[in-house]
């Protein structure tokens, strides 16, 4: 299998793609992502219709710069109409991709007949992505799952709807709305999805280390993966698996330097963008992420006090100076130690 993907005039550089996360995938994650090596990093799910009367906050989801080899903007919605303006501001703003979310299962988007309650009435979802298609030049792409639940798995119906409409490829999660995140991703039912369609499919959930990207591919038949909670403390990931799936190359986890030199730029990215304090509140939860998929200090229970300590401080420079004290005065101990640096990833899982 070819290790690009094309999407209706964009061809991207692998086959292991990020998920848009809401206060995740913000411009300073996208960055950083893409300068180690992601090929396709998401923004944040950005509200149609509000991006249509330009709200400051969810411009600044929207937000594109430097650096970024592929703009990919999701948009969430209800209101053809509103879809439609959303739509061509994000080409405006220069997307080369606009993704449509029919699989957010948050109360909070589905409450709205928003993101995955969209799967429970194709009608509109058919009407969303058929002015989404007509208001752009750039290709339109629908992320969804399996379904509202188990008893209404319809996400081939609506798969071969957004064909049919012109949408150029498809994301599924193996999962219903109603799974939320429990339960296993049923790759092989994304498969369904993907036997029934000629446009690209991409398989989502539950995909952290090479080898579930490559049985998720093998079980699908999908043409490329999609990373979601697995990326959380670890922005390279996506180039890893890229990597291993390209040529078998199983690429080491950064070391303790390595981890500090990418966590102090990550935050330094947070507070130019965000400016003082709020950069280095959004940037945070991250930290906490950075330090919990470190495997130092060894004992976990020493980790998560680490964690409460540094991401109590509101001072950007504590936090680099007890971050570099944690890891280096670890690391010694740990070159001459049988410590698995492995990932702790086990409640991980892909959104």
């Amino acid at each position: 299998m070819a290790h690009t993907l094309t999407i209706g005039d964009v061809s991207i550089p692998g086959r292991v793609l990020m998920a848009p996360m809401t206060g995740v995938t913000d411009l300073p994650f996208r960055q950083l992502a893409s300068r180690l090596g992601a090929a396709y990093v998401a923004t944040e799910m950005v509200a149609a219709a509000e991006l249509a009367r330009a709200r400051p906050d969810v411009v600044r989801r929207a937000a594109v710069g430097e650096g970024l080899p592929l703009t990919v903007i999701q948009l969430v919605g209800r209101d053809p109409e509103a879809m439609a303006q959303g739509c061509r501001m994000a080409e405006a703003a220069g997307a080369d991709i606009i993704d449509l979310n029919f699989g957010c299962p948050a109360k909070e988007v589905t409450g709205s007949a928003s993101g995955s309650a969209l799967m429970r009435t194709p009608e509109l979802a058919a009407r969303l992505m058929a002015a989404a298609v007509g208001a752009t030049t750039r290709p339109v792409t629908v992320k969804m799952r399996l379904g509202w639940d188990d008893a209404h798995r319809n996400a081939v119906d609506i798969a071969r709807r957004a064909e049919d409409l012109g949408v150029a490829a498809v994301t599924v999660h193996g999962r219903t709305r109603q799974q939320f995140y429990t339960g296993v991703a049923d790759w092989v039912a994304v498969g369904e999805v993907k036997a029934a369609l000629s446009i690209p499919v991409i398989v989502n959930g539950d995909i952290i280390t090479a080898e579930e990207a490559r049985e998720a591919l093998d079980q699908s038949g999908a043409d490329a993966v999609m990373l979601g909670r697995g990326v959380y403390g670890r922005p390279w990931l996506a180039a890893h698996l890229d990597r291993a799936l390209a040529d078998g190359t199983q690429l080491a986890e950064p070391d303790a330097d390595e981890r500090l030199a990418i966590v102090l730029e990550h935050m330094q990215a947070s507070i130019d963008f965000y400016g003082q304090p709020v950069g280095l509140k959004t940037f945070k939860k991250h930290l906490g992420w950075y330090i919990e998929q470190a495997p130092w200090p060894v004992d976990p229970t020493e980790r998560r006090a680490a964690k409460a300590r540094l991401c109590r401080l509101d001072n950007s420079a504590e936090v680099a100076r007890g971050l570099t004290a944690l890891w280096r005065t670890d690391l010694p101990h740990l070159r001459n130690s049988n410590v698995d640096f492995s990932p702790q990833l086990a409640d991980n899982h892909a959104a």
